[in-house]
This record gives C-alpha cells, structure tokens and sequence, in this order.
C-alpha cells in the first residue's frame, strides 16, 4: 500500500488558508497524493479576526487544526516555513530543506503593506494572524489600564486616543467595534477615566470611506461611524508614523495605539515563480489559474491576480479563495484525465462590511444594495456558513447573542507577559488615590491583594 501511495502524483499546497483548504478537500478523490505545507498548524477565518482584536471571540472560535480537518482526507500536513519555489526542478524550498512536487497549489496569501514605509511597522499594527489580533486586543486594553493610572491631562488624552489608518472593511469594522468597546462594554469598569472619553479617529486617503462600495453605502457607512463618535477624515494622507503619533502633513495626532489597515502586499513566494508581478506582488495567472508557462502550477487567493471578463480583477475575499481552490483542482484533474482545462468565472455572492451592533452595508450578487439591520442579518448568515466546524459555528453565534444583548465582551483578557504599569513612573504621575501605595515602606505593598 505504501509503495503504492508513493507511486501516485504528488500535489503539494502551499498554505492553508481558503484557497489551500478547499483545495485540499476536493483532491481526495483525485488519485494523488496531497501534502500541505503551512507555517502555522491551524487554519483562520481571517474575515473574523478583528472580532478577536476588539475581545468579541477567543482565537478558538475562528481557529481550528489542520491536521484535524484534513486527516480523514488523508493530507500530510507539514508545519514548515516556505522560502521560495525552484520551477525548473519541480521542487518547493523550505528553510530546512526541499520537497519535491508534480503539481503546486500556491496559496501563500498576502501580508501587511507599508508602501515602502516599514519603519512605520514598529509603532502600528496590522492584522493578518491570530498573533496580530491577541497584540491588537492586548494594545488596546492596556491603554484604558494605563490612562487608569495616568494623573497628567495631556499623556492621557494620548493613550485614549486610537489612530486606524485605512477606511476599508477592516478598517471600518475595527472603529465601529472600538467606538463600541469605549462608550459601552467598559462603561463603569474604571474609576479614574470615563472610557467614554476615547477618540477613535479612522483615516483614509481617499475621499470616501469603502472606497470600493458604492457612494451611497460608504455615505451610509460613515453616517453610522459618526454617529457611534468614530472622527472620520477622508482625503487625509499620514506622513509618518511614531512612537508619539501620527503625522498627517503638519498636523500632528497625539495616539499610543496606532493600527494598520491601509493596505496589503502578496506573499513574497510570489517572487521565486519567474514571472513579472503587479504592483502588489501579485502574480497575472491565465484564465485556469495556472502561472504562464507552468501548467503545473496553480495560483489561488489573495496571490492570484485573476482578471474577470469585463477586465476588473477578482476581490481578494474568502469566497473567491474558496472557488479558485475548487477551481484549481477541477483543472488538475482534467489534465491528469488529458482533457483540456476550464477557464475560472467568479460567482460574486456579495460582499458586506459590519459597522457596529446591528448594522452593515453590503452589495450581493453585484446588484443588490443593501443597509441597516438587514444587510447585518446577511452578513451574520454568511460568516456563520463559512465559519469551519460545529464547535465554531455555535461558539460564534452564542458570543454574538451575548455581544448583541448585553453590549459585552466575553475575551476582555490581557495576554503576553505582565505588564509593568508602575516602570520608571514617578508617584506624581499617579492619581492621588494611588500615590500613597508608591510611597509604602519596604516590604512593598501587595497590589494583587
């Protein structure tokens, strides 16, 4: 048996993100054999992931192992970092050694794009992983704990105040869902501070939020931000980014908590296939999703730069990475079968963006504008029946409920290494009800007691 197994074409899929998941489902009963590669050994519901950063859901409700869906299909799973390909060996370069392949399935997705300002990266932080979103939620936290304890007007202003630069869907949907946290879910948590006092500033370069929906719904759109208390300031351009701020041409915006939403680049495995990329470091791949000159190997998700038939290019969303996933294996399969390949045509379903408790905008099916509660109901509908697994599905619903009811937020919870809120402060700088603790004779007081 395993000779046989070994005899059979080996599809190696890199990524286990949408595209590489569905890609991998549909291969079991292809006749091949199908190995995984994946730096991380889950697979996450990126579109989700905010919800995480703003303490909704814990990173279990959108997270699942990939060897636990992917074991009954029989896929080895390698949890291996992926460096480059080498095309004319057929063999896939891993930072601790090579794999080799008869067909590949690129699904490397994108990463955070600075626009050539990666200075920028360390005093913002995007959201692409399960790690951004716990250094996100646990940012934010840390600056109501810190401006608790802050006595001096101006350094609290400072840390209450939350820059997100980018008026996308993740951007609009982070500043609804922070607006929420500070006017509603830390009400009366704190002594000192009103959390109700933080700023949540959204900017964007265009002159619109949800550049890519249609005008009225990105008028809606900053209608509901505004009225949540989101500053909205569009046609504003950032200049620099700092451990003080952000700068927007002269002006300067005093902000501790700075997060990055403006725009994303393609994985740079892109770079060792050997064609000529987008400006995004995306790779043009033919109408069958394959790389020009390389049958053999598919390009699928946030990487594929994929051009429809009125010359527009496919969204980078999930449900296109879920088609081009399906679309690719039905194409592998057709040329072990020596049958010619299909092109791919995208079956746009409708994309949503959430703006707070109960309200969304959204377009489906291209045509079909919608806002308010209902475009939320659809949009709930559709992140539940794409959502991976029972366990997700109603952990995700039952959170949502709370959330909706009660305004809370069950994953309030600061991770990583404790912080150290008292280091190299001078007990001035403390509220006056706490100074007496700084000033305690030795043994120190407890402040855990």
């Amino acid at each position: 048996m395993n000779t046989t197994r070994e005899n059979l074409p080996h599809v190696v899929i890199l990524g286990g993100g949408f595209g590489g998941l569905y890609a991998a489902r549909y291969l079991r009963k292809a006749g091949v054999r199908v190995t995984m590669v994946d730096r991380h050994n889950h697979h996450l519901f990126q579109p989700l992931l905010y919800q995480v950063a703003t303490a909704t859901l814990s990173p279990s409700d959108i997270a699942a192992p990939l060897r636990a869906m992917l074991g009954r299909n029989h896929v080895q799973v390698l949890l291996a970092e992926v460096t480059g390909v080498d095309t004319a060996r057929k063999h896939v370069l891993l930072a601790d050694g090579e794999l080799a392949y008869d067909f590949l399935i690129v699904a490397t997705g994108a990463t955070h794009s600075y626009f050539g300002n990666e200075a920028w990266s360390r005093h913002s932080m995007g959201l692409k992983t399960v790690e951004d979103a716990l250094e996100v939620r646990r940012r934010v936290l840390l600056a109501f704990e810190q401006a608790e304890r802050e006595s001096d007007p101006e350094r609290r202003r400072a840390l209450l105040t939350f820059a997100i630069i980018g008026a996308g869907p993740t951007g609009v949907e982070l500043a609804g869902a922070l607006a929420e946290i500070s006017r509603n879910s830390l009400s009366g948590d704190f002594q000192n501070i009103d959390p109700r006092d933080a700023r949540v500033i959204l900017i964007e370069g265009m002159d619109r939020v949800l550049p890519t929906y249609p005008e009225n719904l990105s008028g809606e759109a900053r209608r509901v931000l505004e009225k949540l208390g989101v500053e909205v300031r569009t046609g504003t351009r950032v200049t620099n980014i700092d451990a003080a701020g952000v700068d927007m041409g002269a002006e300067h915006l005093a902000a501790r908590t700075v997060l990055w939403a403006a725009g994303v680049e393609a994985s740079p495995v892109a770079r060792s296939l050997g064609v000529t990329l987008d400006r995004a470091g995306r790779v043009p791949v033919t109408p069958e999703l394959t790389v020009p000159g390389h049958p053999d190997i598919f390009v699928v998700g946030d990487l594929a730069l994929v051009k429809q038939e009125d010359g527009s290019a496919v969204p980078g969303v999930a449900p296109a990475a879920m088609q081009e996933g399906k679309h690719a294996v039905l194409n592998l399969r057709r040329q072990l079968e020596g049958q010619p390949m299909q092109p791919f045509h995208y079956w746009d379903r409708g994309t949503y963006a959430v703006i707070g408790r109960g309200h969304a905008v959204g377009v489906a099916f291209r045509r079909v504008k919608q806002s308010g509660f209902v475009a939320w109901l659809a949009w709930l509908f559709i992140h539940i029946t794409f959502l991976i697994g029972f366990r997700s599905k109603l952990a995700v619903l039952l959170n949502w409920a709370y959330s909706y009811l009660t305004f809370g937020r069950s994953a309030r919870i600061i991770t990583g290494p404790a912080p150290r809120l008292d280091a190299r402060r001078d007990a001035t700088a403390l509220p006056p009800d706490t100074q007496r603790l700084t000033q305690a004779p030795k043994p120190p007081v407890d402040l855990r007691s």
